[in-house]
């Protein structure tokens, strides 16, 4: 690390370095509801697929939440009127995703 300091410090003798923002840094809160998220398991055109819906904060939050879940599994999915849809059948993981977030979690179907 100290190397590639030492090679930007010769290419830059000018630049001053600041320290990160730890404002910016800092998480999103996400709002964590009285009323459980419903998470179901469908197939559609014969593929499996992961529901998720019953959110009642913002549809940002909402979206926030899908970018993670679809990034923590590696999966595709999209965020339709108010539902999280994950392409696969990963209910208990993201079940287990949300509770350890501190949200209520139910299980429908199967």
């Amino acid at each position: 690390m100290n190397n590639l300091e030492e090679q930007l410090k010769k290419l830059f003798p000018d630049h001053i370095a600041s320290e990160p923002d730890p404002i910016a840094i800092q998480e999103h809160e996400l709002y964590v509801q009285n009323e459980p998220m419903i998470c179901k398991y469908e197939k559609r055109k014969g593929k499996p697929i992961t529901i998720i819906e019953g959110y009642a904060g913002t549809d940002e939050d909402f979206k926030l939440l899908a970018k993670e879940i679809k990034t923590k599994l590696s999966v595709g999915g999209s965020f339709k009127d108010g539902t999280i849809i994950i392409q696969g059948n990963f209910r208990d993981t993201i079940m287990n995703l949300l509770k350890e977030k501190g949200f209520k979690v139910k299980r429908v179907g199967g």
